[in-house]
C-alpha cells in the first residue's frame, strides 16, 4: 500500500458508497479521483470543522504553501505522489484557500456567492478538468464550477445543517451540467446523503442497490 493509499483510506471510510461508484472509472482515474476528493475534503474540513477556527487556519496556511510547491514541481504530502505530477492549476487552487477559510463565517444557505465558496469552486473545477482529462467539448467551465459550488454547499450542510436546510438546498440543485465523470459520480452520492439528511436519516448507510443505480446513471450522464 502506498502512502497515498493510506491517506485516502480515511476518506474511503467516510464514503463507502465510492466502493460502488468507483467501478465506473478506470483504475488510473479511480486512483486520481480518490486522491482528489480526499484532498478536497481535507481542505473543507480544515475550513469548516471544529468550534475553534485556529487549527483549520493553520492547516490551510500549510496547504497554501504545499499547493504552491506543487505548481513548481515540489511536494511533501502523500497525496502529491498521485496529484502533483499532473499539470493542474495548483497555484489558483492555493490562492482560493483564503476565501474558503473566510466562508466559515458566512451562512451556507443556497447561494454559493453569498456562502463564499465561488472562488474555491472555480479553482477546483479547473483542476478537475485537467486531472480527469476531459475533452473541452465535454466539460463546460461555467457549468462545472456551478456543480462544484453546489456540492460544497451540500458538504457543509452535511457537517452542520439540519433537515430543513437540506430541503432548501435540494430545491435549488443544478440539473445536470457538463462535468467530469468523477464529479458526476460524487455529486450523485452527495445528493443521496443530502436527501437522507432532509428525511432525518443522516448516519444511516444508504442501500447498496440505490448507490449502484445512482452511480450508473451519473456515469452515463443521466439525471
Amino acid at each position: 500500500m502506498s502512502d497515498a493509499d493510506e491517506f485516502t483510506a480515511k476518506w474511503r471510510a467516510r464514503w463507502p458508497e465510492w466502493n460502488i461508484g468507483g467501478v465506473f472509472l478506470s483504475d488510473a482515474r479511480r486512483e486520481t479521483a480518490f486522491a482528489w476528493f480526499a484532498l478536497v475534503e481535507e481542505l473543507t474540513d480544515a475550513a469548516w470543522s471544529g468550534a475553534d477556527a485556529t487549527p483549520g487556519l493553520a492547516k490551510l496556511a500549510w496547504w497554501n504553501e504545499e499547493l504552491q510547491g506543487w505548481a513548481k514541481g515540489a511536494r511533501r504530502h502523500p497525496l502529491g505522489a498521485v496529484l502533483q505530477p499532473q499539470p493542474a492549476p495548483w497555484a489558483p487552487l492555493a490562492a482560493s484557500l483564503l476565501s474558503l477559510q473566510a466562508s466559515r463565517e458566512l451562512p451556507p444557505g443556497t447561494d454559493p456567492e453569498a456562502a463564499g465558496v465561488t472562488s474555491f469552486a472555480r479553482a477546483a473545477a479547473g483542476c478537475e478538468r485537467v486531472l480527469f482529462d476531459e475533452a473541452a467539448t465535454e466539460v463546460h467551465e461555467g457549468e462545472g464550477a456551478g456543480v462544484v459550488a453546489f456540492d460544497l454547499l451540500a458538504a457543509r450542510q452535511l457537517l452542520q445543517g439540519d433537515a430543513q436546510d437540506a430541503l432548501q438546498l435540494l430545491g435549488v440543485a443544478p440539473a445536470g451540467g457538463r462535468t467530469t465523470r468523477p464529479r458526476r459520480l460524487h455529486s450523485a452520492l452527495l445528493r443521496q446523503r443530502l436527501r437522507g439528511l432532509a428525511a432525518n436519516r443522516q448516519g444511516q448507510p444508504p442501500a447498496a442497490w440505490r448507490s449502484l443505480w445512482l452511480a450508473w446513471r451519473a456515469a452515463r450522464g443521466v439525471g
